[in-house]
């Protein structure tokens, strides 16, 4: 979970040099050519079937394109890289309610705790950033609705990624959801923004830590999982991203840091814990 909330840090950094859209198409473009280059060295096939291709796809759109666009779109209408992190960290309690009423799973009084615990701690961090009135009066309405979308990317993507792309192979299909975010991505950035890049040492840097680290090392990692079975637990990780965020932005950006809201995040790391417990409790019972 550290590499993956590096990925906030790296979106603020990009930015910065690039508007948002347009840096993801980079970002996706090289992505797919690099892994695409890396499938016959690991003696990787590609997708065998249309549904194959149809899945990776539906992923791509949902976990790289709604997700990551949502997120960096977000920062750069000047929503801080902490409370976007807090708003997609709901992802644990929002793939238990989806899944209980999709899956048809249950919800034990343990995973209730958890749910219940996650919800107080973010409510503590969010009196404490008095988000009730800066959404009011200073707060980018549309930069906090980009955060909600971003929240819906990443779990109806995980979800999917889960149901329909088990057997779906792993870098080959990376490289086809890359390949499909790329497609959604680039004309965007063609109809809404300037497409101009101010090609710093910084951006570079950026660019490269957001490719390397997050696009293959990350996601390569969080679909291996999946394809493990461990969704939940994934999902539960989740949650100590903000706290991890909090920390990096306060440090790189001075972004506000305060015992309230340290109270908070613990409280959400409570939450994962009791949730990625009932889970495994209900695996150990199932086996």
């Amino acid at each position: 979970m550290f590499l993956w909330s590096t990925g906030f840090i790296g979106s603020k950094y990009g930015v910065a040099f690039a508007e948002p859209l347009t840096l993801l198409s980079i970002r996706f473009i090289i992505a797919a050519i690099v892994l695409s280059a890396l499938v016959p060295v690991l003696q990787e096939p590609w997708p065998s079937t249309g549904s194959h291709f149809f899945h990776a796809t539906v992923v791509g759109v949902l976990l790289h394109g709604v997700y990551l666009g949502g997120v960096f779109i977000a920062i750069h209408r000047g929503v801080d890289a902490g409370f976007s992190a807090l708003v997609v960290g709901l992802q644990p309690l929002l793939t238990v309610l989806i899944a209980a009423l999709w899956l048809r799973e249950s919800i034990t009084r343990v995973k209730l705790l958890g749910v219940l615990a996650g919800l107080a701690g973010i409510t503590l961090v969010l009196v404490d950033r008095d988000v009730a009135f800066e959404a009011v009066h200073s707060v980018d309405a549309l930069g906090l609705l980009f955060c909600v979308m971003a929240l819906l990317g990443i779990t109806l993507g995980t979800l999917y990624q889960k149901r329909f792309c088990s057997d779906v192979p792993l870098v080959s299909g990376a490289v086809v959801q890359y390949a499909s975010a790329a497609l959604v991505a680039y004309p965007m950035s063609r109809a809404f923004e300037t497409q101009v890049i101010n090609w710093t040492p910084t951006f570079i840097a950026a660019l490269a830590w957001l490719v390397v680290v997050l696009s293959i090392g990350a996601v390569l990692l969080l679909m291996k999982l999946l394809q493990r079975g461990e969704a939940g637990q994934v999902a539960s990780l989740f949650y100590l991203v903000p706290p991890l965020v909090a920390i990096e932005a306060w440090i790189l950006f001075d972004e506000r840091l305060t015992a309230i809201g340290v109270c908070g995040f613990v409280l959400c790391a409570v939450g994962v814990a009791l949730v990625a417990a009932s889970m495994a409790s209900n695996w150990a019972t199932q086996t």
